[in-house]
């Protein structure tokens, strides 16, 4: 699942799963919701849908769990460690639901559908099981729930979006807000669940897209991330006959044109999706951000074909290639995964000299956890032992930290434009960012009389494994 690296906006390489538990502002309502969301960037999109739809009926958020009339746990399917981290948070709900009978629990989200009956039947964990395209019914849902039933919508959809929901933007600074562009996946990689949890893919009109972003704007936001499963991969038709399509490098040329002010991201994109046209159409605009996140899972051409990715070693190379070719400065971080099925110690060396070819700024790296009901849980036994899975994922940590750490030194000494986020998570005393390249920036907040949500140009005067020290020019 490709947006699992999108999570925390990628601040790092990382082995833990996510993991933010998020405040909404009080309505006038009197039921409170309390909400965790994991996994990947998508999820906490949902989360903000849901708050939308619960303070529509009423209901508002609150921090605290134990006070909540609703607890609602957004999951993760991607690893079997993200199902036991849900599983362990509710015990522990559960335990505050016994000092207050009247307290509801629901799953969302990816486990919604592979697990409902664990966690209704066997376990009698929680009271609501909602799946990622059911939201709408969640105050449906509720009522039956509170009447004593067991409640249960894990249907699937073909057509939706919720383009007409505005989202509640939990736990926001103000500066940054993620927009789903698309919901769903066609690509079926052998490996990963989302195709079954999250559907077939299908794209949100234009308009809500673009009238999202300009409202973002128009409120002090002053960057956005694109979300899809397979961004690249957006393509909306009306319909009607002899009207073009909108695919995803002109609806990213749109939003651009929302304000040059106003930074754009996208995620994730999926290797054979990312076209020459996205790629000029990012080097056409200044304020389209200069980092590409390019998964590629593994640089063996053999366990490619394997996890059914649709492309060779040979082919990603060239792409990276290209990329570069384009867009010079162009930061490319990516996804990999040790241990998969059948794979040898060559094909574990093919994925190491793969990350010495591409040189990426950073990776998310995991080793293989089967995930019942994929193609390769049906079709290749899960034959690589965990202490060698592990083993390999720290050759391939070690190897992405020394390039990282390279990629950090070359950019001393030069000129970063920085978007101001908010204070840095140490001090107080300095401002904390973002360059271009979606790297960190920290550097010292003086008396500039800049304030977040600015733009600050800096000097980056030295770096540290995962973070670049500026100073203002």
């Amino acid at each position: 699942m490709e947006l699992d690296t999108l999570t925390k906006k990628h601040d790092e390489a990382r082995q833990g799963e996510s993991f933010h538990p998020v405040t909404v502002l009080k309505s006038s309502g009197i039921r409170k919701f309390y909400i965790e969301s994991y996994g990947c960037a998508m999820n906490f999109a949902d989360s903000e849908v849901v708050a939308s739809i619960l303070q529509g009926v009423g209901y508002s958020g609150t921090g605290d769990f134990t006070e909540a009339d609703l607890i609602l746990i957004n999951t993760c399917s991607i690893r079997e460690k993200a199902e036991q981290t849900v599983r362990s948070r509710l015990h522990i709900f559960r335990q505050a639901k016994r000092s207050k009978p009247s307290m509801l629990i629901a799953v969302l989200g990816c486990m919604a559908e592979r697990l409902k009956s664990k966690f209704l039947e066997e376990e009698k964990l929680v009271d609501l099981v909602v799946g990622p395209d059911a939201y709408r019914t969640l105050p449906v849902l509720i009522g039956e729930a509170e009447g004593g039933q067991k409640s249960v919508n894990v249907l699937l959809s073909r057509d939706e979006t919720y383009a007409d929901i505005a989202p509640v933007r939990l736990n926001s600074n103000g500066v940054n807000a993620f927009v789903s562009i698309m919901r769903g996946c066609n690509n079926m990689c052998s490996f990963c669940v989302v195709p079954f949890t999250r559907g077939r893919e299908r794209s949100r009109h234009p308009d809500s897209i673009l009238a999202e972003c300009r409202n973002l704007f128009e409120n002090g936001y002053r960057e956005v991330t694109l979300l899809g499963q397979n961004v690249d991969s957006y393509h909306w038709h009306s319909g009607m006959e002899g009207e073009p399509a909108v695919v995803f490098s002109s609806l990213l040329e749109n939003v651009a044109e929302v304000s040059p002010l106003l930074r754009v991201r996208f995620s994730t994109s999926h290797p054979k999706d990312i076209t020459d046209d996205v790629l000029h159409t990012m080097a056409r605009y200044d304020n389209i951000c200069n980092n590409i996140h390019l998964p590629v899972q593994s640089g063996s051409t053999r366990v490619l074909q394997r996890m059914n990715r649709t492309y060779t070693r040979e082919w990603y190379l060239s792409k990276i290639k290209r990329i570069r070719e384009l867009i010079p400065d162009c930061g490319i971080s990516s996804d990999i995964i040790s241990g998969f099925c059948g794979e040898t110690e060559e094909d574990h060396q093919e994925t190491l000299s793969l990350i010495r070819e591409s040189c990426f700024d950073f990776s998310y790296m995991y080793f293989y956890s089967e995930r019942p009901g994929t193609l390769a849980a049906r079709r290749y036994p899960d034959d690589i032992p965990e202490e060698e899975k592990k083993r390999r994922l720290d050759e391939i940590i070690k190897l992405q930290r020394k390039f990282s750490e390279e990629s950090n030194r070359n950019d001393i000494g030069t000129i970063s434009n920085v978007l101001i986020e908010g204070d840095s998570k140490k001090s107080s005393s300095d401002w904390m960012g973002r360059n271009d390249q979606n790297k960190v920036v920290v550097f010292p907040k003086d008396e500039t009389g800049l304030q977040k949500g600015d733009y600050a140009s800096l000097k980056i005067v030295h770096s540290t494994g995962g973070t670049l020290i500026g100073k203002v020019c």
